[in-house]
């Protein structure tokens, strides 16, 4: 008989980065397959949250990665807030990790720091912990005979550096041409298997709170207008009720008057208003 593999539980990334920094084509690599649209682009492919996903083979276990690639993250935490949640939305399990994807190719901007702070508002320091960074471009620093540990030196800010913990953290170089080796793929596994069991909590927990604090807020002020909706129509329907009443009593009012002008007068006559 063959060998039977068994399921464990997948994983759910989430693609977080400047347009143009290869989120896309490192999705396809992780995945191993051309799953989502990339090009060459200062504009951007990716202009929605899309998730794909593939089974990768680890011995006798078989993992189901999820892959979730986000539009260029460049706003406040609000924006940056919006597309998380629509993420969470899809990822019904949760999320175990972002990747923060950085290309060589390009100076370090104030988007991607922009990005990096507003998610640290967002979520908090312990974000950092689910961090994984990710470099494109590996082959341009080889070609100027560079390392990374050279152009994070020269190029990443030094409140980013701090913060993310990049020297210390996980760094990862990727071959624009080649993608991932199977090396550089099981090792970004395993980083993201000993995350997940070391912490045994997820940015969902984070999010669902914010949404149930953000959703509590927003049933209240619906409850408030709904309160100042039906006091305006019970103030329209008093108002209508008492302009309607005066009317009736005009009328009869009006019916009294025309009633004694047209009442005959003792001489015999008429008696009429001209």
């Amino acid at each position: 008989m063959g060998k039977t593999s068994s399921f464990k539980e997948g994983w759910t990334l989430v693609l977080v980065g400047r347009t143009g920094n290869g989120k896309s084509a490192t999705g396809n690599s992780i995945l191993g397959k051309k799953a989502f649209k990339s090009k060459t682009s200062s504009s951007g492919v990716t202009t929605i949250c899309e998730m794909q996903n593939a089974i990768l083979n680890d011995g006798p276990f078989v993992n189901v990665v999820n892959v979730i690639d986000t539009p260029g993250l460049f706003a406040g935490p609000e924006s940056i807030g919006k597309e998380i949640v629509k993420c969470v939305d899809m990822a019904k399990d949760g999320i175990h990790a972002l990747l923060m994807v950085f290309s060589v190719r390009t100076r370090f901007s104030e988007e991607e720091q922009a990005t990096f702070h507003s998610l640290v508002a967002l979520f908090g320091e312990k974000i950092v912990d689910y961090m994984i960074v990710i470099f494109t471009g590996g082959d341009d620093l080889e070609d100027n005979e560079e390392t990374l540990d050279d152009y994070i030196g020269r190029e990443c800010p030094q409140p980013l550096k701090e913060k993310a913990a990049i020297r210390d953290s996980q760094q990862k170089e990727v071959d624009s041409l080649k993608g991932y080796s199977k090396k550089e793929i099981s090792e970004l596994k395993k980083q993201m298997q000993q995350k997940y069991d070391d912490e045994l909590k997820r940015i969902t927990n984070t999010v669902e709170a914010k949404l149930k604090e953000e959703t509590k807020i927003l049933m209240q002020k619906l409850e408030e207008e709904r309160v100042v909706r039906l006091k305006a129509e019970e103030n329209y329907k008093t108002f209508q009720n008492k302009s309607n009443a005066e009317i009736e009593q005009l009328k009869r009012d009006l019916a009294r008057a025309n009633e004694r002008i047209n009442r005959p007068s003792p001489s015999g006559g008429i008696c009429s208003i001209l």
